[in-house]
């Protein structure tokens, strides 16, 4: 809880704010430009697939079932959100953790609480490249197993949190501490604060799951997707700035009192 207070304290601070803009702005560039190639093409291979799929008699039942025939029209790019919207989620949360943890972390470690703490530099730019693209990589495939099942009452408010909390604190844990933290005590503390970290890694993945309740629920979205999806990317990075406060917060305190405990310099 004093974690989470700082962190929500620190995300109005005018550096912060622009940090989570930094993402949002690069993230913004590179989907808008995928998406000018890419809609109407996904658009029609996504036609040809639900047209041809085992899955069509399926989701025709479903729909007729609910009275849904009317809203056959917004099949298709309704789809196309869905197969987008984690890509695009994704790619926000690397480009935080790549371009702006570290700058978090030096804001923070700048107060008066943690000024003083050993830089052991038991991480790397190229060692956060690989936890990010691992951890990356085994998400994406735990998405596409489970997706049927996020349609699926209330498994669908359970699985997502749970996918963005491990894939959030995998990211933030690395990223934080590799600055200040050996190996040993990275490991070390990763394993002393497993269930905390996790459970702040789910609650942020909450905080992300609203914005998805908004996409999968409006047609508003469907109507204006490239447009919306450039708002949708800010609240985000938004989120997962918090995120890195949260994080930092967390385990430089927890790193400072484990050097403290063992006796050694903070």
């Amino acid at each position: 809880m004093r974690s989470f207070g700082l962190a929500l304290k620190g995300l109005f601070h005018p550096w912060v704010l622009w940090l989570s803009l930094r993402p949002f702005l690069i993230g913004g560039i590179i989907w808008f430009g995928i998406l000018w190639f890419i809609w109407t093409p996904l658009l029609d291979w996504m036609k040809a697939f639900l047209t041809t799929s085992i899955f069509s008699d399926w989701m025709t039942k479903i729909m007729s079932s609910f009275g849904w025939e009317s809203v056959r029209a917004i099949v298709v790019p309704y789809f196309s959100v869905v197969v987008l919207m984690p890509l695009i989620i994704v790619s926000i949360l690397l480009l935080v953790s790549l371009t702006s943890v570290t700058s978090v972390l030096r804001h923070v470690e700048r107060q008066k609480t943690y000024q003083g703490m050993r830089h052991e530099k038991g991480g790397s730019f190229l060692g956060s490249l690989g936890v990010s693209f691992v951890s990356t990589a085994i998400f994406l495939v735990l998405i596409i197993l489970t997706l049927p099942l996020w349609w699926i009452p209330p498994i669908f408010a359970i699985i997502p949190p749970l996918l963005w909390g491990w894939l959030t604190t995998r990211l933030m844990t690395y990223d934080v501490l590799a600055r200040h933290a050996s190996k040993d005590e990275r490991l070390e503390l990763m394993q002393l604060y497993r269930w905390p970290l996790l459970t702040m890694g789910v609650l942020a993945g909450l905080f992300g799951a609203a914005p998805i309740f908004f996409w999968l629920s409006s047609v508003f979205v469907l109507v204006l997707f490239p447009f919306v999806s450039m708002f949708m990317m800010w609240v985000y990075s938004l989120v997962f700035i918090f995120a890195a406060l949260w994080f930092t917060h967390y385990l430089l305190f927890a790193l400072k009192n484990y050097r403290e405990l063992k006796g050694e310099s903070i």
